[in-house]
């Protein structure tokens, strides 16, 4: 079995198993994809149930349980979405080191490291502010809430339920995009583990070792 591959899953058939084998950085771009929609769908959540509170100021209990759901979604969906941003990070970290250290092992073209980097550090900055924008986005809705002792109501003529709200959805847009890059940033990465991947097979070849 090829080192970049993986048994996925074991489909048993009388007293044998059949395994799918799928390639590990296929399996990472399944992985990514799969998180970042639920991100999606749980901002969706979480903006709907923001609009559907109404009268925040309303004592009545069926706005302030809305108010509480929608804090909890919002806060789990931001914690969710700093979750996926910090995995694809840690991906790049971890292929930069094996890259790196595989390179120094065989020998290899430096320009294999320095593209992982140069394709890691494109897309911290996109990582970064989306970080940014999703912290903002938590405490202006805790601004925003009547309960808070502190208010931006007022301020450039608006209210600090149109802050969070402006906020929130300048968050979701710029996390899209992000992510739309780190997708294409995990598939050119792909390339380049393949590219390794290749040269130490042949080194290994032209060595008589196992591959």
């Amino acid at each position: 079995m090829s080192a970049v591959e993986i048994i996925l899953r074991p489909v048993p058939e009388g007293d044998k198993a059949l395994f799918t084998h799928v390639p590990v950085e296929e399996l990472v771009k399944r992985i990514f994809l799969t998180l970042a929609v639920v991100t999606v769908l749980c901002f969706a959540v979480a903006i709907t149930l923001g609009l559907s509170i109404g009268d925040a100021s309303s004592l009545s209990p069926q706005t302030q349980t809305g108010i509480s759901t929608h804090m909890l979604v919002g806060m789990g969906t931001l914690s969710f979405a700093m979750l996926v941003h910090a995995i694809t990070l840690t991906y790049f970290m971890g292929t930069g080191r094996w890259i790196e250290e595989t390179s120094n092992a065989y020998s290899l073209d430096e320009s294999f490291y320095t593209r992982n980097q140069r394709i890691k550090y494109g897309v911290v900055w996109g990582m970064t502010l989306c970080f940014v924008l999703l912290i903002t986005t938590g405490a202006l809705g805790a601004l925003a809430d009547p309960a808070t002792p502190m208010s931006l109501d007022g301020t450039l003529g608006l209210k600090g339920s149109q802050f969070h709200f402006f906020t929130a959805i300048t968050t979701i847009i710029v996390n899209l995009l992000t992510y739309f890059s780190e997708f294409i940033a995990i598939s050119k990465n792909t390339t380049i583990v393949e590219s390794v991947l290749a040269e130490v097979r042949r080194i290994r070849t032209e060595r008589g070792l196992p591959t």
